[in-house]
C-alpha cells in the first residue's frame, strides 16, 4: 500500500484545492508555515504555495532571513491549509522534511513573478528592522534604476523550499465536532499507509 497510499493522498489533496477554487475560497494556495529554529522555539506564518507535485509542496522566500534560515537549520515543517468554505470545512494538514529547490526551478518561477515583485525581493531584507518607509522606497527606486531596461534575474540568495511529505491529514469538519479525519503517513520503512483518526 506504499505508492497507492500515496498517490490517493495527493489526489485527494488536487480535488480539495480545485473544490477550494470552485467554492470561492480567497486564497486557496494561503497556508499556514510552522517552523523551529536550531533550540527548538516555533515560529508560524502564512506563506503562498507556489508548485506541488508528488515531489511536495514548495514556497518561496529568501534563503537567509528567518523563516529560510529556520528551514535549513531545522529542516523540518508543517503546513496548514484551512478551506472554510469547502463542504463543511476542510483542514488538510502536511509534515515533512525540507529540501531547498532547485536553482533552475527557482530561476523559472522567480522569472514568472510580476516585474514589481521582482524588485521587492531585491529591494527587502526580510524580517530586519527598517528605520522608516522612506528607506525602503529607497531601496526599491535604487533596484528599479540597476534593472532598468533588462530582465531582472533571481537575487542570489532567494529561492524555494520544498516541503517531502511524510504525514498528510485530511479533517472534514461535521456538526457537535464529530468531525472526520484522515491520515497519510509514511513510516520509517518508507511505506506509506492510510488510517482513520478520531475527532
Amino acid at each position: 500500500m506504499t505508492d497507492a497510499c500515496l498517490a490517493d493522498a495527493l489526489s485527494t489533496f488536487d480535488a480539495l484545492f480545485a473544490e477550494a477554487l470552485a467554492a470561492g475560497e480567497p486564497d486557496r494556495t494561503a497556508m499556514t508555515l510552522a517552523t523551529a529554529a536550531a533550540d527548538g522555539r516555533p515560529s508560524a506564518r502564512t506563506v503562498l504555495l507556489k508548485a506541488h507535485d508528488a515531489r511536495g509542496f514548495v514556497l518561496y522566500t529568501h534563503l537567509d532571513r528567518r523563516k529560510g534560515g529556520e528551514l535549513q537549520a531545522n529542516p523540518q515543517a508543517a503546513l496548514l491549509f484551512h478551506w472554510p468554505r469547502v463542504r463543511d470545512g476542510v483542514q488538510v494538514r502536511i509534515e515533512g522534511d525540507v529540501e531547498i529547490v532547485a536553482d533552475d526551478e527557482a530561476d523559472a518561477y522567480f522569472a514568472s513573478r510580476p516585474r514589481g515583485s521582482q524588485i521587492g525581493a531585491w529591494a527587502s531584507l526580510q524580517s530586519e528592522t527598517l528605520a522608516s518607509h522612506a528607506v525602503f522606497d529607497a531601496r526599491i527606486a535604487r533596484y528599479e534604476a540597476e534593472f532598468e531596461g533588462r530582465e531582472v534575474p533571481r537575487p542570489p540568495r532567494w529561492g524555494g523550499f520544498r516541503v517531502v511529505p511524510r504525514a498528510i491529514e485530511f479533517w472534514y469538519g461535521a456538526q457537535f465536532r464529530l468531525h472526520e479525519r484522515w491520515l497519510h503517513e509514511r513510516g520509517e520503512d518508507g511505506a506509506w499507509s492510510k488510517r482513520m483518526l478520531y475527532p
